[in-house]
Order: structure tokens, then sequence, then C-alpha cells
């Protein structure tokens, strides 16, 4: 059976739930085109995330697709992103306290990498179920955008991995957590994975991106 690793990540400051995790742990088990979801929760912590990562790597066999989850407090949509950086610069301290200014996520490694979802076609599929989504062009710098470009650091130079396709997809707030922050934009947990089952398949099954506008003025 093919795998498919789908990660989330544990709750983050003061929050006791994380969308990510919620929406990852609802696919366990779930098949798509021939392959099984495996979720792993991750720990919301600088390098920790990545030695989390590599165990989750190698537990088990070889997977055709490794799709990252994380929160965006404030987005109104799932968003795949295009792009990681080579960049930790955190606002606010992690898990652990560890607040990293300025510092690579792998010393001497490219500037980016970018998604080999087809992150184009994945938002006009979730569009085309009625699905709030569109292409974000920024993970920001916090270990959301840490776990994207390790992990794609990883599809990229590790021969055990290659033709691996992966990618990092933030997902918006779940209502519970609007209700104690007013004003914060959510979306339901039913919508969410509604909206990850159509990504994986799209992820599975379209090998070639779409070519359509999903650029940003800012």
């Amino acid at each position: 059976m093919l795998r498919i690793l789908l990660s989330g990540f544990e709750p983050f400051d003061r929050d006791t739930v994380n969308p990510s995790w919620e929406v990852a742990q609802a696919l366990d088990g779930w098949q798509v085109e021939g392959a099984t979801v495996q979720a792993v929760q991750l720990p919301c912590v600088f390098g920790a995330v990545l030695e989390r990562l590599d165990a989750a790597l190698a537990d088990g066999e070889r997977p055709v697709l490794v799709v990252a989850l994380g929160l965006a407090g404030g987005r109104t949509e799932v968003t795949p992103e295009r792009a990681a950086l080579n960049l930790d610069d955190a606002r606010i301290p992690d898990n652990a306290g560890q607040q990293p200014v300025d510092r690579p996520v792998v010393a001497d490694g490219p500037a980016a990498y970018f998604s080999t979802l087809p992150i184009k076609a994945i938002v006009h599929a979730l569009r085309s179920q009625g699905l709030p989504a569109s292409v974000s062009n920024t993970a920001g710098t916090f270990v959301c955008n840490h776990l994207f470009y390790g992990l794609m650091h990883r599809l990229a130079t590790r021969s055990d991995l290659q033709g691996v396709r992966g990618g990092f997809v933030h997902v918006p707030a779940l209502p519970e957590q609007a209700a104690r922050m007013p004003g914060m934009p959510s979306l339901d947990l039913a919508t969410q994975v509604q909206g990850l089952r159509i990504l994986l398949h799209t992820a599975l099954t379209v090998q070639t991106d779409l070519r359509e506008q999903g650029g940003s003025l800012h």
C-alpha cells in the first residue's frame, strides 16, 4: 500500500487545539488512489520539528506524497504555499521558548525551494467544489516555514526521496478558536477535511500544474 504522510502541528501558545492536527488526524487511514494517509503530529519547535519529520519519513514505506499542514490565523481560505525561505526569523517564541533571528534553516542551503505540489490545480479543484482557496506566496518565517523548507530540502537532496512530491498548506482557524478571538476568520473542521480530501486527490492525479493566474500584488 502506498503511503501519504500528512502532518499537523500540536497546539501553540494559548490555544488548546490546532486545526492542522485536527484535519490530519481526521484523515488518518483514509485511502485515495491506492494510497493510505498516515497522520503525524509535529512539535511547534524549531529544530525538533525536523527531527520528528525525519522519524516519520523513516516510519514505513517510502511515501508517494508528503503534505505538511499549519495554522494561519487570520486567513479565510485553504492556502497551498508556493515557496519556502531559508530563513528563521521568529516574531514570538516557539513552544520551547526559542526565538531565532535571521538564521538559516539549513546552513549553505539554497535561498528558497518551491513546492512540488500542483498548487494552482489544487486551488482550482477546491474552488470548483465551492470551497475557499488561494495560492499563498509566503509561509512566513516561523516554524511553519522552517518545516516547509526542511521538508523540501530533504526531498531535493536525499536519494531515497527522489521523485516524492511535497509541500505545505496553511489552513484557517476553527470556529471555537474564533469564539475566543472575536473577528478572527474561521472555517469549520468538516469543510477543512473535505478540502484536504480534494487536495490530496488532486496532488496524486495531476502531474502538470495549471497555468492560470495565482499571483499577488503584495
